[in-house]
This record gives structure tokens, C-alpha cells and sequence, in this order.
């Protein structure tokens, strides 16, 4: 971190019906300099482990408000998705570091969601449903991430305070998994106003079969890996010429 060698790339989110670019997901990579990039699957729970994953979020979460915010003064209405460890929410401050931030940015309602994980979601339900309503109350959107990959239920759903739901890459990418049921979750998730958006989509097949699903959002490889903000500009501008 205090070599800057922490950066924030974003994954376009597309909208399955227009096929325009809705959000972005930042992420966090490490640019090491002799090691070279260094994967989040390696340095995010060593972050997790030493308490430095305070600190690194805090980056992400400004990165990702100061970004919106200026896309929004180019005319680009995106929204940006940052996520967050458990470990994160349960810090005191984390609460008015969110509101200064969306104050700060002038962010309108629901433009920064917050994404937390189904595992780390369900290991503590209660109390992280609690801190979620809690951020959620002053104009954060809730995105529950990986849903499909077996910790909860529609059931245990219902009583969650998630504005955003993403159906894990496994379901989008494995033939063998109906359809049919996944259109019926959507469904009954989209009367409650919660977003589906579905993870992995890597061909025109998936796409389609993510169509019929009826999903709202789609994200993967087909629309864009992670990127640096700077490529994030380029397919903006590309897509207005």
C-alpha cells in the first residue's frame, strides 16, 4: 500500500437487455515489482489474516466511489460494485467511513454497492444482516456474490436486506443445471426489487441461456476481463462513437 503497488481494476457489468455497460466491479490487484502481478486469491487472505485487508479496503472503496464520480461527470451513469470481507463490516468505523465517502462523491442512492460473499454472509447471518440494513439504510446497494455455490437458500434470502443477487459462474457455465429453476429464483427475487446478475458469462451460448433466465446483468469474459481504469475509459469512449 504505501508503495502504491495495490491498484484497482474494473470488470464491466453489461445490461443483458440493452447490451450497454450498467456497472463495474473494481478489484483489487497487486502489482509487485519483481514478482510481477500477484493474484488476489493469494494476497487477500494473507490481507485478511494480518488485519492489512482494512487498509486495502478502504483504498477499493474510495477508488471505487472517485471513479463513479467521475464518470458521472463524463455523462457515464455507471454504478460500481466494491467487495467487502466480513472482517471489514465488523470494524466500528466502517459505517461512517461508507457515509463520508458517498457524502464526500456526492453519490446518488444505490450508484456504490457493497459485495459480500455467500459463505462469509452465512457463517454469521444475524449480525452481518444487521450491519447490512444498516448500510443499506443510508443509500448503499447490497450484493450478495457467489450465490449457487451451496451455503444458502432462496429461503434464507427472503429475510436479507440485499438489493443485488450474483448467480456464481458454476451455475452459468454448467449444462446440467436447469435452466428453468434458476428463471423461477430470478423471478421470484426480481418481484422483491432485488437486481440478478449473472457471473462467468464467457460465450454467445451462455449468454443466451442467461437471456432466457431473464437475468437484469451479466459479467465475465465476453464483455471484458479486469481492467485498468484507463481501458475502462477506452470502452466507454468506444462506445459513444
Amino acid at each position: 500500500m504505501d508503495r502504491g503497488e495495490i491498484l484497482a481494476w474494473f470488470q464491466p457489468q453489461v445490461d443483458v437487455e440493452t447490451g450497454r455497460i450498467a456497472a463495474v466491479e473494481a478489484l483489487a490487484r497487486w502489482q509487485h515489482p519483481v514478482r510481477g502481478m500477484v493474484s488476489p486469491l493469494v494476497f487477500i487472505p494473507a490481507a485478511e489474516d494480518t488485519g492489512a485487508i482494512h487498509e486495502i479496503g478502504a483504498f477499493m472503496l474510495r477508488e471505487g466511489c472517485r471513479h463513479a464520480a467521475r464518470w458521472r461527470d463524463r455523462g457515464f451513469k455507471l454504478d460500481v460494485s466494491v467487495n467487502v470481507s466480513a472482517i471489514q463490516l465488523a470494524k466500528p468505523g466502517v459505517f461512517a467511513q461508507l457515509h463520508d465517502l458517498l457524502d464526500t462523491f456526492a453519490l446518488p442512492e444505490g450508484v456504490l454497492t457493497i459485495e459480500i460473499t455467500e459463505s462469509q454472509l452465512i457463517a454469521d447471518l444475524k449480525d452481518v444482516a444487521t450491519r447490512l440494513a444498516h448500510l443499506k439504510s443510508f443509500g448503499l446497494g447490497i450484493a450478495l456474490d457467489d450465490f449457487g455455490t451451496g451455503y444458502s437458500s432462496l429461503a434464507q434470502l427472503q429475510d436479507l436486506p440485499i438489493t443485488e443477487l450474483k448467480i456464481d459462474r458454476s451455475l452459468i457455465q454448467a449444462q446440467s443445471v436447469g435452466g428453468e429453476l434458476i428463471a423461477l429464483a430470478v423471478a421470484l427475487l426480481q418481484e422483491r426489487g432485488v437486481r440478478v446478475v449473472a457471473e462467468g458469462v464467457e460465450t454467445e451460448e451462455q449468454l443466451e441461456r442467461v437471456r432466457h433466465m431473464r437475468c437484469d446483468r451479466a459479467q465475465g469474459y465476453l464483455f471484458g476481463r479486469p481492467m485498468p481504469v484507463g481501458k475502462v475509459d477506452e470502452m466507454l469512449d468506444h462506445a459513444l462513437a
